[in-house]
């Protein structure tokens, strides 16, 4: 019995180790980044500005997904519409450098987000290059909505590694 015990402990810490890795490659966020042209107070402030309305216009968009896959899908659709919403907010503040829009997988460092620690990898992120994009940055979660205050309903949080623990304590 305390073979078993062993070994059933030894199992059941590979896949928890297993499950953090994959976890950590495939997660289910989606992240943003928005890349300020410079360091210079015009171009920080005009960040905030395309902040501002880049997650306005997303809001909507996002609150609409149930996983990180619709959320990719949502997110790419709309991608000029965040090019064209982030030179609106340019133009208007009288910077005539453009903005780009795309999606990559891309590397993080750990960040905390509403209380929620995003381990440092690679995540799919949404990328919003404002000029050179050489800039100081901001960093978001897109989806869950962790940067979208207030909006988009309830988030639940889930651990594989609990999950499998729990699993194997309830013999399933």
């Amino acid at each position: 019995m305390k073979r078993f015990a062993v070994i059933a402990l030894l199992v059941a810490m590979i896949c928890m180790i297993v499950c953090a890795f994959s976890q950590q490659e495939e997660s289910d966020y989606l992240r943003m980044h928005i890349r300020a042209n410079s360091n210079s107070q015009s171009d920080q402030a005009v960040k905030y500005g395309v902040r501002d309305a880049v997650v306005a216009l997303l809001t909507p968009v996002v609150a609409a997904c149930e996983s990180r896959e619709e959320a990719l899908s949502a997110v790419s659709g709309a991608l000029d519409e965040v090019a064209a919403t982030a030179e609106a907010v340019l133009q208007a503040a009288g910077f005539s450098y453009g903005a780009r829009a795309s999606l990559k997988r891309e590397e993080f460092p750990t960040r905390v987000y509403e209380g929620v620690t995003l381990e440092a990898g690679v995540y799919d992120a949404l990328i919003l290059e404002l000029g050179t994009g050489e800039g100081d940055n901001w960093w978001c979660v897109v989806y869950p909505p962790l940067c979208f205050a207030g909006e988009g309903g309830d988030i639940r949080y889930q651990s594989r590694i609990l999950e499998l623990i729990r699993r194997f304590y309830e013999g399933e």
